[in-house]
């Protein structure tokens, strides 16, 4: 066998800034100082409750059909 290579790992920075286009500053532990996101938990439809489902054929009334009849 060869020998180990050292320092194969990134500098990781336990206190990385996120900032997100919503303007939301938050830190992270990451390989990079700084990270520049389009969408956070404070923006999200999924966190905030503003989903808007688009949905031509009625996809989204069967499944919730037909997760209420297994919950039966």
């Amino acid at each position: 066998m060869g020998s180990v290579k050292t320092e194969t790992h990134p500098k990781y920075f336990a206190d990385a800034k996120v900032t997100c286009v919503c303007g939301r500053t938050f830190t992270v532990g990451s390989t990079k100082e700084k990270l520049e996101v389009e969408i956070c938990s404070a923006c999200h439809p999924f966190y905030t409750g503003n989903e808007k489902i688009l949905d031509t054929a009625g996809r989204v009334e069967k499944f919730k059909a037909r997760r209420a009849a297994a919950k039966k």
